[in-house]
């Protein structure tokens, strides 16, 4: 079910924003001890941002899917292929989540990690702004 604030464009913006700008700064600081050779710290850390990752981001992910997506095509299906698109972008957010996840206890943390972690954010960037485009005429 979509909440009120999902389909709000500057509560769903505002959603997105901590979340992500949460993940940069843990991201900074996880490439920080890394750079530092602090890789004990780096480790744990890592294991710190994917839990932020799966509890805020793709729980909002589901939750979008699960509710707001399909209201979305429901008033609109011509934005149908917009939504499978974002839809899309989600599974990549997973996947990735999921590589670290593997990766960390076999290889603990490498510069791939660190990519990997960078590469959700910019994957999550892209997301949100294709988002904003399609949510705005659905505004309620």
């Amino acid at each position: 079910m979509s909440g009120p604030a999902l389909k709000h464009v500057d509560s769903h913006t505002a959603i997105h924003d901590a979340a992500l700008n949460e993940a940069i700064e843990l991201t900074n600081m996880l490439d920080k001890l890394y750079q530092d050779n602090q890789k004990e710290k780096a480790l744990e850390l890592a294991y710190v941002v994917i839990e932020q990752w799966e509890t805020r981001t793709l729980a909002h992910a589901d939750a979008e899917e699960e509710g707001l997506y399909k209201d979305l095509v429901e008033e609109n299906p011509e934005i149908k292929d917009d939504i499978v698109a974002l839809t899309r972008d989600h599974d990549l957010l997973r996947l990735i989540v999921d590589d670290i996840k593997q990766e960390l206890p076999e290889k603990g943390i490498n510069d791939a990690t660190i990519q990997r972690f960078q590469s959700l954010i910019i994957v999550d960037e892209l997301h949100n702004e294709k988002e904003m485009d399609v949510l705005p005429d659905h505004d309620h």
